[in-house]
């Protein structure tokens, strides 16, 4: 027998071998398909349970639409309010303001104010802010307007409209001097509630805010979102929470009102200040950064047209 063919025979019996071995693997493949099959399809068998499908979440239901309405009782107390509050020809009273503003990480932080107010009807107001932050004072006499700051020893006066209300218009608009109980002092308080008011309701009772009853109610305009406690027998407004309609961050500002007294006896001078009047005079504008007249940036320094390369020793 050549070498060829002893090569063809070994060969021929490796791969039968091989091809038997793969018809008997699947020979014993298909028998046990079949057994699994006939025993799946037994009586009494036990079959896996199919995979249910995930059932739907329940549909979000939409959040309820609030019709607008003024509830009448809760229209009477923001007028029983204002109508004190007019009636006073004079009032002292102490102004804690709570403000949120965003910090670098997300949440508010919330910085505080208080203020001593003293007003007189109808061209006189005083308000001498301690903190926190930079004490501030503020003077009208009907005739001019007095921006103090005592630590800097700087002052800032200017001409004033004759009544209170323009005053305070003037003095926004001119120096973006702002009181948050504006409204409190106004002429008629309510006439700047009841501008663009669309909801008011009642609440409830606390005998929690100002030390005494209070009757809690809440009131949207045009431009605010603010919930109110007025003295159930008083009638005085003891706190304000409000959220201005078109702030995105929903920022909460608080005022506290306390220490009320309606009808004092003023002193002539309490709308004056002599250390004002010896401060160092500045303009009676807008805190916006101004440059000095003819200041100039300066040129930037321009590279030479052609370096030349340093020479190397």
């Amino acid at each position: 027998m050549s070498v060829a063919e002893q090569g063809c025979r070994f060969g021929c019996s490796l791969a039968a071998v091989m091809i038997r071995g793969k018809f008997i693997d699947r020979t014993l493949l298909l028998a046990l398909v079949v057994f699994l099959a006939a025993a799946a399809s037994a009586p009494g068998a036990q079959q896996t349970p199919k995979a249910s499908k995930p059932a739907k979440p329940p549909a979000q239901k939409a959040a309820p639409t609030v019709e607008p309405q003024l509830e009448p009782k809760a229209v009477d107390l923001l007028k029983a309010m204002s109508s004190r509050l007019a009636a006073a020809r004079s009032m002292t009273f102490t102004a804690t303001v709570a403000y949120e503003s965003p910090s670098r990480l997300g949440p508010a932080l919330v910085y505080t104010t208080i203020s001593e107010v003293t007003m007189q009807r109808p061209d006189k107001l005083r308000v001498i802010t301690l903190g926190d932050g930079p004490a501030s004072e503020f003077y009208y006499d009907g005739k001019t307007m007095v921006a103090f700051a005592p630590a800097e020893n700087l002052v800032a006066v200017a001409a004033a409209p004759t009544t209170m209300d323009a005053a305070l218009k003037a003095a926004y608009e001119t120096a973006m001097i702002y009181f948050p109980f504006t409204d409190v002092i106004a002429v008629d308080p309510y006439k700047d509630i009841a501008d663009g008011l669309t909801l008011a309701f009642y609440i409830g009772q606390s005998k929690v805010v100002g030390q005494t009853t209070t009757d809690m109610l809440a009131y949207v305009n045009d431009y605010v979102f603010v919930q109110i406690w007025i003295g159930a027998e008083d009638k005085l407004p003891r706190m304000l929470r409000a959220v201005f309609r078109d702030d995105p961050l929903r920022l909460r500002h608080q005022l506290e009102l306390s220490n009320w007294q309606l009808d004092p006896v003023v002193a002539a001078d309490a709308f004056a200040s002599s250390k004002a009047g010896a401060a160092m005079s500045i303009p009676f504008a807008r805190p916006d950064p101004k440059l000095p007249p003819g200041f100039r940036p300066p040129a930037r320094a321009k590279p030479p047209a052609n370096p030349k390369p340093s020479k190397t020793k």
